[in-house]
């Protein structure tokens, strides 16, 4: 790909696709935005008839898409790494659709419409990302960026558009996905609608906040590198990307901006996907409908403003200040690394370690032992065999002597 873009394209690719990263920019795209969200999204919605066959194991999965929606929210809010930022909201996203997933036919079509909108929107922001990360000498630390819209305006411009569609602001794409997973979250009986619908409501306040503190650290508020005299050691002159880099977000970004509303206008992507997800029947959620959207523009307002207050208005510092127990804890993505090596990991060692020992010395020593016991016994008996008749006499008579000694024995 670089000999067939010429050697002026290949230090800019380079960048786009750095060293410095845990995985190459346009393969974030791919995974985090496609193959990694279609794979188990798809297969739930596709195993619809199985899951209604086990309520319990459809419960679950929705429990699990709650759970995960506001754990990757929750972790991105802490996130200073632009990527690391990006793959938190990947996770919450995939929250959003699983729980869709396991809501049942109210939300298979919304599952599926939302991993459509978010390959477009979150595609672009992580095409976006190392456009900035070009800019920038492959720096990914979002408190040594600030002011670079004015600099990377195409990059902004884009990445802007997929902020408000993952934000779920009107009319973009992740508004007519989003929203309508929430509206399915409140459709039930009971506890869950109670339980699902906040925690998806939550969720949409959340993300607001946490991208909207990326967008904002990233293109707004003061300049926090060398060039202006800040406390960067290391001299950058950020720059727009070109045309190569930036022609696949500008696509992306019509995606984040059109395909939602394209999409839903007459209901026509729920009613192609009828033959397999079946037909929905109509269910009025436990609060109006106005009114969950009117909530969920509050707290997607009420997110971006604090963002807003906290990342563009008021400076931002290059290190990462003393934070509460629960922003550190968010910092190391909640402690699961450290959960799983405790309770999977380790344990995990110590019992393949303990059945490795017992190979050895058990099962292998046994019949290793066995076999050397054998060939020491062999090599015992060898001796006797040694051709010389009077020994051969000496021994028949010896067993002579043994025969006899029994047959008296038994005939006394």
């Amino acid at each position: 790909l670089l000999a067939a873009c010429g050697k002026s394209a290949q230090l800019p690719l380079q960048a786009w696709l750095g060293d410095a990263m845990a995985g190459p920019t346009p393969v974030s795209a791919l995974i985090h935005a496609a193959t990694m969200v279609t794979a188990g999204v798809y297969l739930l919605v596709r195993s619809g008839p199985i899951l209604e066959a086990a309520p319990d194991a459809q419960l679950v999965v929705a429990i699990v898409g709650a759970l995960t929606l506001l754990f990757g929210a929750i972790v991105g809010t802490a996130k200073d790494d632009i990527k690391k930022a990006l793959a938190a909201s990947t996770m919450s996203q995939i929250g959003y659709m699983m729980l869709a997933a396991g809501l049942g036919p109210v939300g298979y079509a919304f599952a599926i419409f939302h991993l459509l909108t978010h390959g477009f929107f979150k595609a672009g922001l992580f095409l976006g990302a190392g456009s900035v990360m070009h800019a920038m000498d492959d720096d990914v630390n979002m408190r040594r960026f600030g002011g670079l819209a004015r600099l990377l305006p195409v990059t902004a411009i884009t990445m802007g558009l997929g902020w408000l569609a993952i934000l779920g602001v009107p009319p973009f794409s992740g508004f007519w996905s989003k929203d309508k997973i929430i509206e399915a979250a409140f459709v039930g009986e009971g506890w869950r609608p109670w339980v699902f619908g906040l925690a998806a409501l939550l969720g949409a306040g959340i993300t607001a906040y946490y991208m909207s503190r990326l967008f904002f650290m990233t293109f707004a508020g003061r300049r926090r590198w060398s060039s202006d005299g800040a406390d960067d050691t290391v001299e950058r002159h950020p720059h727009e990307a070109p045309r190569l880099m930036t022609w696949p977000m500008i696509i992306l970004a019509a995606g984040s901006v059109f395909l939602g509303g394209i999409l839903a206008l007459g209901d026509r992507f729920v009613t192609w996907l009828e033959p397999v997800t079946g037909h929905a029947e109509h269910h009025e959620p436990v609060l109006p409908v106005w009114l969950l959207m009117t909530l969920t523009l509050v707290l997607v307002v009420l997110g971006a403003f604090l963002a807003f207050r906290q990342y563009a208005v008021a400076a931002v510092p290059v290190e990462p200040p003393s934070a509460p127990a629960v922003v550190r804890a968010a910092r190391v993505d909640l402690y699961q690394d450290a959960v799983n090596e405790s309770l999977v990991m380790r344990p995990g060692q110590y019992l393949t370690r303990a059945l490795v020992y017992s190979d050895r010395t058990a099962v292998d020593g046994g019949w290793l032992g066995l076999a050397g016991g054998i060939g020491r016994l062999g090599s015992r008996l060898r001796r006797m065999q040694n051709g010389y008749v009077r020994s051969y006499a000496a021994t028949m008579l010896g067993g002579l002597g043994v025969v006899g000694l029994v047959v008296w024995v038994l005939a006394s």
